[in-house]
């Protein structure tokens, strides 16, 4: 019994830490729960839409938020876009 214990202990503290590190969770609009907006990032010179939904995701890392809306996306070579943060 105590084992068993022990086991959920080490697995739901491994869960929060690994809650604590992940990266921002891409939203819908409508979607953020009980999230509060904080602000906008926008990057440019993305390869294509994966590699500016990645970008925007690091750029909301950055800046400690759980999610993120992408707001716009344009571009012929390189895209560049913006997303609303959450936290």
């Amino acid at each position: 019994m105590k084992r068993i214990l022990v086991v959920m202990a080490a697995g739901a503290l491994s869960m929060l830490s690994f809650s604590a590190s992940a990266e921002p969770q891409q939203l819908k609009q409508g979607d953020t729960g009980q999230l509060r907006s904080a602000g906008t990032v926008s990057v440019s010179g993305a390869d294509d839409f994966q590699d500016l939904q990645n970008k925007l995701a690091e750029k909301a890392h950055q800046e400690g938020a759980k999610g993120y809306v992408v707001n716009s996306a344009s571009g012929d070579n390189k895209m560049f876009g913006t997303a609303t943060i959450y936290k």
